[in-house]
């Protein structure tokens, strides 16, 4: 027989938002304002990716920053409207990926460092 902690089976799942920004301040405003905010324990800048996309019947070929942010799942839209909010996009990219097979602690970090819904 398998027994769980209160814990384990109540614990709230965490996300990884995914979205891009064209400079590096707006980059860097979006993640201190989520931060700020406790909508996000963290979020990573990776530097000048190529981004190959179709807009308005348009193909661009643009540099960008990519931000992947890590939060509660109850947070997902406090996190799009606050991205919604700064961004200077038309349509930013929000993309959110299920991050509960993460490790237990890593979870509990994210957990204690947002702002909880509950």
């Amino acid at each position: 027989m398998v027994v769980y902690s209160f814990k384990e089976v109540f614990m709230e799942s965490i996300i990884l938002v995914i979205t891009t920004a064209n400079s590096e301040e707006l980059a860097v405003k979006i993640a201190e304002t989520l931060v700020q905010r406790g909508f996000a324990a963290c979020v990573n800048i990776i530097k000048k990716i190529r981004s190959i996309y179709r807009f308005k019947g348009e193909v661009w070929d643009d540099e960008e920053f990519l931000l992947l942010i890590k939060t509660r799942e109850s947070l997902k839209g406090e996190v799009e409207e606050a991205i919604k909010e700064i961004h200077t996009y038309e349509l930013p990219e929000i993309l959110v990926i299920n991050l509960s097979d993460s490790e237990p602690k890593f979870q509990q970090w994210i957990l204690d460092c947002t702002v909880s819904r509950f």
